[in-house]
This record gives C-alpha cells, sequence and structure tokens, in this order.
C-alpha cells in the first residue's frame, strides 16, 4: 500500500444548538470521519504495527473493531436486519481481530461503509424508538449516546498509536 491510499475524510463540526437528533448524529459522523482520518497516511505496516506494548492495539484493529461495533449496534440490534455477525465465531465480543488480506485501506472503505449502512438504517427512526433486534431492550437514542463515546474513546487510543508511530497530534 502507497501511503496516501488512507486519505482523510472531510469532517464537518457538528450544531451546537439545535434539534437533539441533528446534534447527536453531527457529533457520531465528525468522530467517525475523525477515527478515518486519524489512520489517513499510514502504510500497511505502520497500520498493523502495535506501538504500544504490552498493548497489542493497532490502528488497522481499532478501524475494523468500529466497523463491528456499527454493525452490530445500528444494524443488527436496533434494525434487527440480516446481516452477518461482525467477529469470528472464535471471538464473539468484538476485540480487534486482524484476518490474512486485511489491509489499512480496506479497513478504512469498509468502516466508512458500515457507516453509511448505521445512517442508512436508523435514517427514519425516532430517537426514542425501542430496537427491534431480539432481546434488546434500548432506544436510538442510548445507542447513539453510546456509539459517541465508543468511537470517542477510540479516537484517543488512536492518537495514542499514531503519536508512537510517527509523532503525528491531531485533533
Amino acid at each position: 500500500m502507497r501511503k496516501d491510499e488512507v486519505k482523510p475524510v472531510e469532517r464537518t463540526r457538528p450544531p451546537e444548538t439545535g434539534p437533539e437528533r441533528e446534534m447527536l448524529t453531527g457529533l457520531l459522523d465528525f468522530l467517525r470521519a475523525t477515527a478515518a482520518s486519524k489512520v489517513a497516511g499510514l502504510t500497511d505496516e505502520q497500520g498493523f504495527s502495535a506501538p504500544a506494548p504490552p498493548s497489542a492495539l493497532t490502528p488497522a484493529g481499532l478501524i475494523k473493531h468500529l466497523t463491528g461495533v456499527e454493525r452490530f449496534w445500528f444494524s443488527i440490534d436496533f434494525a434487527g436486519a440480516d446481516v452477518p455477525w461482525p467477529w469470528p465465531d472464535e471471538n464473539p465480543h468484538g476485540n480487534f481481530p486482524i484476518e490474512d488480506g486485511d489491509t489499512l485501506a480496506g479497513n478504512v472503505r469498509g468502516y466508512l461503509a458500515e457507516c453509511a449502512r448505521s445512517r442508512a438504517v436508523t435514517e427514519d427512526a425516532a430517537l426514542d424508538d425501542p430496537a427491534r433486534g431480539p432481546d434488546m431492550h434500548f432506544t436510538l437514542l442510548y445507542a447513539l449516546a453510546h456509539l459517541i463515546e465508543e468511537t470517542s474513546r477510540h479516537c484517543g487510543h488512536l492518537d495514542i498509536l499514531r503519536g508512537r508511530i510517527d509523532g503525528s497530534r491531531g485533533e
């Protein structure tokens, strides 16, 4: 992979006033773009490296994990969609699986596609709509709040990893 295969994603500041849904989805979209942009310019070697021992976290693994989290919370649990489970049977709780053939650019493309699917399956839902997945007892508001927290936390992890890889710092 060439360094320029993963490009920064345009980030739009979320609204600071207005309807709750616009603020929440705007913040989540801002964080989604931030996560993808934090790996822009890395090579596969850098993206799959674990630069902060003893942790085994890699930038590519974090992006892949966020892809699974999007699918799990929005498509499977909230929308009740019949889509493939995002994690392998031997790792059913979504740690940070890397598979042969994964590339950093491919992981980012998969993440951005999954984010688009998440937007699509929640587009017509109200914040207080309940999840439709089996045995799920949360609302869209809860799912959005959880994904804001999860994505934000992993953006912090990506900051640390990126700083250890090449000294880059960012927002």
